[in-house]
């Protein structure tokens, strides 16, 4: 769009075959888009190939430096960073390319649209927001090892402009990523420590479910709310009850 500040696409990939083409052809009114793999052995690289996105490859060094390295290699100041399993909508796109003929923040939270096992989450669910779109100037990815994120050093909105994110179509994979996330988050909060941990363990799963469930109105979702929120609050349980395991491991050590 004439006048609008030029746009960074930027995507980190592995093995995400089935959900790179609709993120990048989401992206493709950016004046570039940059794919960083860690190593794909499916058709990733050739998709992102066949959308003319320029490609490179590193090891993955944890989910905020390998983000960080691809925003590093973009030609432009603006940022827009998406994971591989997700895609702006048409609505979306217009509504960026309109905000950036001047625009009015540093940074801008966009809202993203979950999808839950089997289907999209009922539009009177609410939304995710997540800081997206950004000045690489004024932004870097933050040292949370599991859920980076951008944080920016300015001014910062929400703007209306959606996007999905095609999230794990079986249970199966949900509770394997939340395993994983968990263990993943027990060294940095272990670290940092953790103020009344034996309540966190006891209470903050079923605040999380609430949160979700009723806070962020899971329940029009029917089943596919109801087992989301539920595995939400098993992560919560898990990330706590592992700091717990583990400074007792280390107490009888």
């Amino acid at each position: 769009m004439s006048g609008r500040a030029p746009i960074s696409g930027v995507v980190t990939t592995f093995n995400n075959a089935a959900t790179l083409d609709a993120c990048l052809d989401s992206l493709a009114f950016c004046d570039e888009r940059i794919v960083l793999d860690s190593g794909s052995t499916d058709a990733t690289r050739q998709i992102a190939e066949r959308h003319g996105a320029r490609i490179a490859e590193h090891p993955f060094e944890g989910y905020g430096p390998q983000k960080q390295r691809a925003i590093d290699m973009a030609r432009h100041d603006w940022i827009l960073l998406l994971d591989a399993d997700e895609h702006l909508t048409e609505a979306a796109r217009e509504i960026i390319e309109r905000e950036l003929r001047d625009p009015r923040a540093d940074g801008y939270r966009l809202p993203r649209q979950e999808w839950l096992f089997w289907k999209w989450a009922h539009l009177g669910t609410r939304a995710n927001w997540q800081l997206r779109l950004f000045r690489k100037s004024r932004g870097r990815m933050n040292e949370v090892p599991v859920h980076a994120a951008p944080v920016v050093d300015g001014v910062r909105r929400d703007l209306r402009a959606p996007f999905r994110h095609y999230g794990e179509p079986r249970l199966a994979d949900r509770v394997d990523k939340v395993n994983r996330y968990s263990s993943g988050l027990v060294v940095h909060k272990h670290r940092r420590g953790v103020r009344g941990l034996g309540a966190r363990i006891l209470f903050q799963p079923t605040l999380a479910f609430l949160k979700l469930y009723i806070g962020k109105r899971y329940f029009l979702d029917g089943w596919a709310g109801y087992l989301a929120a539920r595995t939400q609050a098993f992560y919560t349980f898990l990330k706590y009850a592992k700091v717990l395991e583990t400074q007792r491991s280390k107490d009888q050590a």
